[in-house]
């Protein structure tokens, strides 16, 4: 066991050391962006309904439902509900964007190296340059499939998001 995660982790290392420093970028925001979605996803699951409850049990305790100050109560309320249930999904979407852009900004600093190896070994090594060329695409790859995976995560919450917007009005009822 020990054996297999100390392996585990050459192997990262050995592909960290591949793809160069932005790849180091690409997973720090993959980790930040898993992050998001991990807190998101949790707090659909569980801590929403607690918050909704309180909200609906507050509303419920009201006497007065049917005034235009009861209603924009209400509809305060909805719209902090929906922040709430909202809230991150912008920033994890952001996250997917940039994942390929640092993914292409990795490949062209690995081709920037790539020319300045060649230029300073007078050029026409064509293994080192395909070596180089291996070593820039290696980011583009990472920040494509930390992109890919965000966007499936990315398409649950919203979905989940949607369908907790639309709960809502039939949690805070309103009395006319």
């Amino acid at each position: 066991m020990l054996f297999a995660i100390s392996e585990a982790f050459s192997s990262i290392r050995d592909f960290m050391e591949a793809g160069g420093s932005v790849l180091w970028l690409i997973a720090l925001l993959v980790f930040f962006m898993w992050g998001m979605i991990f807190e998101r996803i949790w707090y659909l699951s569980h801590a929403h309904n607690d918050y909704v409850s309180g909200l609906a049990s507050k509303w419920n305790a009201r006497s007065d439902k049917e005034s235009w100050h009861a209603l924009q109560i209400r509809e305060k309320m909805m719209s902090q509900a929906k922040m709430e249930i909202n809230k991150n999904i912008s920033i994890i979407q952001t996250c997917i964007v940039l994942a390929p852009l640092l993914g292409l900004l990795g490949t062209v600093t690995g081709m920037i190296e790539v020319f300045q190896v060649m230029a300073f070994n007078g050029g026409g090594d064509a293994r080192a340059m395909a070596g180089g060329v291996s070593k820039a695409t290696l980011p583009t790859m990472a920040g494509m499939v930390a992109a890919l995976s965000g966007s499936f995560a990315a398409i649950y919450l919203t979905s989940t998001s949607k369908r907790h917007e639309t709960e809502l009005d039939q949690i805070i009822k309103r009395d006319i």
